[in-house]
């Protein structure tokens, strides 16, 4: 495939996969509104911006597939709910829970130490717990999508990597243009996608 095919096939996989749930769709349309706030608001205040990413934008993503997304038997796509854990592209539930334990320890550990093990010298120390939150957080945010995008070289290819890193970047814009009318739905009380509304392209991998 070509990059753009190979785009088109991973956000169908991550859609027709992951986002069955309407509230789950709205969750993940207020999260892209967030993140696109913080795009903007990086060149102007660049720690409201990774709280905006982090403390909104993120949480509220995580929270539609942790709580709302359904973990029973897919008959949609014919999958198990373990199966489509094992052929996700980017970040499964269980490498979530490693990306978020590492945020939420991170502020405890600059509690702990200040400095971080000597990284940060006094006059950044100085500029308080926020600060350096912000910016921790920020740095684990670049790492998480460089570690997964380099890590995706080796698994499935350069192209495959970078086609997952581009997607990441710019999901707030496809979230958006998906899954605005979720809320709609909602309200006419349809609780789940039926997967008909967006062209799918031939998968690359059967369904299980």
């Amino acid at each position: 495939m070509t990059f753009l095919e190979e785009l088109h096939q991973q956000r169908w996989d991550d859609h027709r996969f992951y986002h069955h749930s309407r509230i789950n769709q709205s969750l993940h349309l207020v999260s892209a509104c967030c993140f696109l706030a913080s795009y903007v608001l990086i060149f102007f205040n660049p720690v409201l911006a990774v709280m905006v990413g982090w403390l909104l934008a993120m949480i509220l993503r995580q929270i539609g597939h942790f709580f709302f997304e359904p973990k029973t038997y897919d008959e949609v796509n014919q999958a198990t709910h373990e199966y489509k854990e094992s052929v996700k592209v980017g970040y499964n539930l269980r490498r979530k829970v490693v990306l978020l334990s590492i945020w939420v320890l991170a502020p405890l550990l600059l509690m702990l130490q200040p400095d971080l093990f000597g990284v940060f010298n006094a006059q950044e120390v100085a500029r308080g717990l926020l600060y350096n939150t912000s910016l921790l957080w920020f740095w684990i945010g670049i790492g998480a999508v460089v570690f997964r995008t380099v890590h995706l070289f080796f698994l499935k290819g350069v192209q495959s990597g970078l086609v997952w890193a581009s997607k990441i970047i710019t999901d707030p814009f496809h979230d958006i243009k998906i899954y605005h009318k979720a809320p709609y739905y909602l309200l006419k009380g349809a609780m789940y996608d039926d997967m008909r509304e967006w062209y799918a392209p031939t998968p690359t991998t059967p369904a299980h």
